[in-house]
């Protein structure tokens, strides 16, 4: 009985396939952009907060923040390396790693041209604190910090300016300041933050002990902490801003911060997003749904006596209801078919193109589309099918 109501269900939109098949197109776009909105919206999620953990998840930074009302003379509270080695006794095994940072600036030719290069002094454990990518070469150790060693590594741009390719830059030699360095390395930032920290484009890092050479002042800029377990960031960043303040006068202001609360933050954004363009999708779905009502309203209108006939030789009003409703329901059920085809062939193209962003595909918005899409038949093919119930068979029969 349900094959033969499917059959005749199909035979009937066939006799009308360019009005079906228009009528069918919205659940097509409504479908596909369900399932699209999903792709983008977990790719942005997945992008974002693989950015944020990139950077460092259970990152602490700390820098001193100008203005406070210190006691006892003007002179200002910068952090100092002093302060560094006292938060890396102070944690001990709780962190992976602690550095600080001094930068100041030189003057270099590149493409004949004089400018400007970031000199960077910082620690052993910058590497682990920022998770630099070593490209050819090494980083310096604890032993060429602790001995004043004149080593240096480069970023990737720079290296290839004045060298034409990391592996090349290896071996060869710069001049900080008018002191020659020897090239150990060459570097770039695990995730990219275009100029956002204290490392540039053009960059030379060398041993934070080398750098106090070169300032004046012995300001650490900002102190970084990577901490073992997540857990622990919330207590450790605490910590960190006790032992400043211990460390230095009343009145001295210290920005401690971690990137748990961005990474929160980051996780709400997202889900709000997502939440927004499944609406709209809903919207789109919606809109499909009234289309497929106004089309099948009309369709009852031009089948009035094609439904007296079947009344006439025995169809109960409850057949010719769910007759037109699976009608609806094979409209809305195709055209979602459609749309989540084109809608999970959209991001299996797009892998081919943008190499290195993960774009996962939601089973769960597949599902979701095609549950939705039978449900929007249904609800929207309710009063159609209703209208086409309650008619008259004697009238239906003398209707032209």
């Amino acid at each position: 009985m349900l094959l033969d109501a499917i059959r005749f269900a199909l035979t009937a939109l066939w006799a009308h396939k360019l009005r079906a098949g228009l009528t069918g197109l919205g659940m097509v776009i409504g479908n596909a952009s369900v399932v699209i909105v999903a792709t983008v919206a977990l790719t942005g999620r997945v992008f974002v907060l693989r950015l944020i953990e990139g950077v460092g998840s259970n990152l602490i930074y700390a820098y001193y923040e100008p203005g406070g009302s210190v006691t006892g003379g003007q002179q200002s509270d910068n952090i100092t390396p002093e302060d560094v080695d006292a938060v890396r006794l102070e944690l001990g095994g709780r962190a992976t790693g602690v550095a600080g940072v001094i930068k100041n600036y030189d003057r270099m030719i590149l493409d004949g041209r004089d400018k400007e290069v970031a000199v960077i002094g910082s620690d052993a454990d910058y590497r682990i604190v920022r998770h630099l990518t070593i490209l050819a070469g090494r980083f310096f150790d604890e032993e060429e910090q602790r001995s004043r060693e004149k080593v240096c590594l480069l970023t990737e741009d720079l290296a290839r300016r004045l060298f034409g390719a990391p592996q090349s830059a290896i071996g060869g030699v710069v001049k900080v300041h008018g002191i020659r360095f020897a090239i150990i390395g060459v570097f770039r930032e695990g995730i990219p933050t275009f100029g956002q920290s204290e490392i540039s484009g053009e960059s030379i890092l060398i041993p934070i002990t080398v750098m106090k050479y070169f300032s004046q002042r012995q300001r650490v800029d900002p102190l970084y902490v990577s901490v073992r377990s997540a857990a622990d960031v919330e207590p450790c960043t605490r910590l960190v801003r006790q032992i400043l303040i211990s460390r230095h006068r009343p009145g001295s202001l210290y920005t401690v911060n971690n990137l748990a609360s961005l990474f929160s933050t980051a996780r709400q954004i997202s889900s709000a997003l997502t939440l927004v363009l499944f609406l709209v999708s809903a919207i789109a779905l919606t809109i499909s749904g009234i289309f497929i009502m106004n089309i099948m309203l009309v369709t009852v209108t031009e089948r009035t006596r094609e439904i007296g006939i079947r009344m006439a030789v025995g169809a109960t009003r409850s057949r010719i209801r769910f007759q037109f409703l699976l009608e609806a329901a094979s409209i809305s059920f195709l055209g979602g078919v459609v749309g989540i085809v084109l809608g999970v062939a959209a991001p299996i193209v797009a892998r081919r193109f943008l190499r290195g962003i993960e774009i996962p595909i939601s089973a769960l918005s597949i599902a979701a589309a095609l549950l939705v899409s039978c449900s929007v038949g249904v609800v929207f093919g309710m009063l159609p099918a209703s209208r086409a119930a309650r008619l008259n068979p004697t009238d239906a029969l003398r209707y032209e």
